[in-house]
């Protein structure tokens, strides 16, 4: 995700030194240290609009996040209704294959066009990035644009396993956002705590702060330091900054940004257990009827809605461990009616695009008014 934070969140003027984007830096000044040519990006992980159509791409292969001038910066106000059936047909004959040879990485939504873009893995290994205009595939190419690119320190090892002997690299980046000034990756590294946060300024120099984090998991009753954030927002509370991440099976934790410093290793604060045997995939945020909400996909739950109310007012944190299976405790939420959600972005203030495995196996890419979630 994944998605361009929205602006009305209040950013952190702190030792993370953010600061929002004003207009008085133009495209010209964000670009002004790119390369034309081929970034030779090795896989996409993790896709994040920031302003004037730069797309930040993760790659967990070669460890590295790329800024991409798309020079898709129109300005639009609201985004088209779309209602695409067979996507993943759609797609595959657009490759010239099938679609039981593609895999759709991740989906993002250009805050400005209102254009989304999708990264796609194919089986012989080539990554491929597409947008939909006018109800057609276009292909982004990879081999020739305007980008600048910055190499993650202390990634974990391209053979890392972990105690089940699968392979670990493709969570050196797990989730990536646009915030204030800067790119925040979540991840792995090769450091004994393992679980990593990163906050990258942008444009990119060579600087870059790390965090380690550790969590308490009350399905799995234990402190863990090895498990990535699976994806993550951030959230105002009482007039302070909080990056709120979901973990594998299924932990909410809240860590103060402004304690998220380089070097320091920081313990999280879980208001939430949503369930194990479940991994959450996708988390924007939105508002209806002047109130916020947090929405979360999942690989075996519904989509969730979670009040931004009930996440300010829950002041416990979770120490106990959950010990029946797949049960939920902490702050509450509210199962809607989308399971199955595979990606899910902001396609503009007042809807939300997804895509969803239907009960019949197809694969569906819809456009829904935030007024019915």
């Amino acid at each position: 995700m994944k998605k361009f934070i929205l602006p009305t969140l209040l950013l952190v003027l702190s030792l993370y030194g953010l600061s929002s984007w004003t207009t008085n830096e133009t495209s010209e000044d964000l670009t002004a240290n790119f390369i034309y040519g081929d970034p030779e990006i090795g896989s996409i992980n993790a896709l994040s609009f920031g302003p004037e159509g730069i797309l930040f791409v993760g790659d967990s292969e070669n460890a590295m996040v790329y800024a991409l001038d798309t020079k898709d910066s129109s300005e639009k106000g609201n985004g088209d209704e779309i209602n695409i059936r067979k996507f993943d047909q759609m797609i595959a004959a657009s490759l010239g294959t099938t679609e039981d040879k593609i895999r759709i990485s991740d989906m993002a939504v250009n805050p400005k066009s209102k254009t989304p873009y999708f990264a796609v893995s194919m089986e012989d290994g080539t990554t491929v990035l597409l947008r939909l205009k006018d109800e057609a595939l276009e292909n982004v190419s990879l081999k020739g644009i305007s980008y600048s690119k910055i190499s993650l320190n202390d990634a974990i090892d391209a053979d890392a396993k972990d105690k089940r002997g699968r392979p670990q690299r493709m969570w050196a980046i797990a989730d990536l956002k646009f915030h204030g000034d800067r790119i925040l990756v979540s991840g792995l590294s090769n450091k004994e705590f393992a679980s990593t946060f990163r906050s990258i300024p942008f444009p990119f120099t060579d600087s870059q702060d790390q965090t380690s984090l550790e969590i308490w998991h009350a399905a799995h009753g234990q402190y863990e330091t090895h498990a990535p954030i699976k994806t993550f927002d951030v959230v105002s509370l009482n007039n302070q900054d909080y990056l709120m991440a979901s973990y594998t099976c299924t932990p909410l934790v809240l860590f103060p940004m402004a304690e998220l410093e380089n070097g320091k290793h920081i313990k999280g604060r879980t208001v939430a257990e949503l369930g194990a045997g479940n991994s959450p995939l996708d988390m924007i945020s939105y508002k209806k009827e002047g109130k916020k909400y947090f929405l979360m996909s999942n690989t075996n739950r519904p989509v969730m809605r979670l009040d931004y109310e009930d996440i300010a007012d829950f002041k416990e944190t979770l120490t106990k461990p959950v010990t029946e299976f797949a049960v939920a405790t902490g702050v509450p939420y509210d199962n809607l009616p989308f399971p199955y959600v595979q990606q899910m972005d902001n396609l503009d203030d007042s809807n939300v695009l997804y895509i969803q495995r239907t009960g019949s196996g197809e694969l569906i890419l819809r456009s829904r008014s935030t007024k019915w979630m």
